[in-house]
């Protein structure tokens, strides 16, 4: 059955040149961006913070793939660990040569960062479809409080997360079965942990990257990452099994603690992973929400009654919201190849460089070598639509390619080449496929991104 809504106005409430939609590393970085190249800029949150998967969803771990010998992405994505480290919103990270983020103490980092670049602040609005002239992008529509209003952009960045602005927008968009998605999860963090015993217990039996793979799971490496030490939790949950504490088929709660502070606070721990999920199916969403933090609870009561120093311990917070890999991406002018992240690619179009830092679909590559990949601007186009780019997890690209690009500090580089580019194009007033590359890649430059 369905119903017929009836024709109505929509009160334009905001006009910009430069319109981000999302505010995860992906959007966040895209509105520096723009807004360091001397566009008029907005962004566009459905939260009442930004930050995305660092604040709403809680994962902490910014550049937990950095060792002494990486060549690590530069511009914005450094930026957001050093503002954090200098405000007090970071803490060294356990298994790498980088600081875990206090995602909540980045929400005022990230207030912070948008207030002093100029950018005009939209939390609280819900993206629920675009204004379209003919296949020209022009706005959006939001839903909020104040009901449905319009905003009007003469460039939109899509940073949902999901390419939820280019697929209504008629834009070409490619989603796996969701049987064959990266896993979804449930992030949480726990207080009342005794980080002298903790910490005894973990140097007394360490754990390493070798030991990912168990179960149902399998991990392919270089061989290079086998014997590196991971904060990695596994034999308390076994234990629990054993004892019936935890029942037999949740064979999938095991994984990673992040960072541990002198309080008890042992946060980002990523220990439920939910298999079978699509993070477009609200159906879906609200089963792994419940699902997600049922299993988080089980697993706290498997730490307190197997692991030294959790005995007192306590949920202290959940995220916001599920924490979700893999959903739709776009067919981009450029789809970038599992033989680009796995051979150092090199592109004329270059907006930035990431690592050879592979994480998902069954491998784990760490960048322990100073091998790293080039990520091109037109993978951030999508086709069929004008005026429209695209930042962060949804940018064009194969199974192998997308595990490395989604991760978050890939994120913030086609996040800062997507906010500049559009910058450019309102400049040149020009479309996204033909503006200056060059222009944009001497922006990026005086913005301390490395493209080489």
């Amino acid at each position: 059955m369905r119903i017929r809504e009836p024709a109505r106005e929509v009160q334009v409430v905001h006009e910009t040149e430069v319109l981000v939609v999302g505010s995860g590393p992906g959007g966040l970085a895209a509105a520096l961006g723009a807004a360091r190249a001397g566009s008029q800029v907005t962004l566009l949150e459905r939260f009442g913070c930004f930050g995305g998967n660092i604040t709403a969803v809680g994962v902490e771990g910014f550049a937990w793939y950095r060792h002494e010998n990486t060549v690590d992405t530069e511009g914005v994505g450094i930026e957001f660990e050093e503002r954090a480290r200098a405000m007090g919103a970071a803490v060294k990270e356990p298994q790498s040569d980088s600081h875990a983020i206090d995602g909540e103490a980045f929400k005022w980092v990230a207030d912070t960062l948008v207030e002093e670049a100029g950018i005009m602040p939209m939390l609280h609005r819900l993206f629920v479809a675009p204004i379209m002239d003919g296949d020209v992008i022009t706005g959006v529509i939001v839903e909020s409080k104040a009901g449905r209003e319009a905003i009007l952009a003469e460039r939109v960045i899509d940073a949902t997360g999901d390419a939820d602005v280019a697929h209504r927008a008629g834009a070409i968009t490619l989603k796996q079965a969701k049987e064959d998605m990266i896993g979804a999860s449930v992030m949480f963090s726990m207080s009342g942990v005794n980080k002298t015993r903790f910490i005894d217990h973990v140097k007394a039996d360490p754990q390493t990257y070798r030991d990912w793979a168990y179960g149902q799971w399998t991990v392919e490496t270089t061989g290079k990452e086998d014997e590196m030490f991971s904060p990695f939790l596994r034999k308390p949950f076994e234990k629990a099994r054993e004892a019936g504490l935890i029942p037999e088929h949740l064979d999938t709660i095991a994984g990673t603690w992040g960072a541990l502070y002198d309080t008890g606070d042992l946060t980002y721990l990523n220990l439920v992973h939910l298999l079978g999920y699509d993070g477009t199916d609200p159906n879906d969403l609200t089963r792994g929400e419940m699902e997600g933090r049922k299993q988080a609870m089980l697993a706290i009561e498997a730490l307190k009654q197997y692991t030294p120093g959790c005995e007192n311990a306590k949920l202290r917070n959940f995220g916001m919201t599920l924490g979700i890999r893999d959903t739709r991406k776009i067919d981009a002018a450029y789809n970038m190849t599992e033989a680009d992240v796995r051979d150092q690619a090199r592109f004329e179009d270059s907006i930035g460089i990431f690592p050879e830092f592979i994480d998902g679909y069954g491998i784990l590559i760490l960048p322990t070598t100073g091998r790293y990949f080039q990520v091109p601007y037109r993978t951030l186009l999508p086709k069929g639509v004008k005026n429209l780019i695209c930042a962060g997890r949804v940018t064009g690209g194969d199974r192998v390619s997308h595990a490395a690009t989604r991760n978050m500090m890939c994120c913030t580089v086609t996040g800062q080449g997507a906010g500049v580019a559009a910058a450019v194009a309102v400049q040149q007033k020009c479309g996204f496929d033909e503006l200056d590359v060059d222009q944009v890649q001497a922006e990026l430059k005086r913005q301390d991104v490395r493209l080489h």
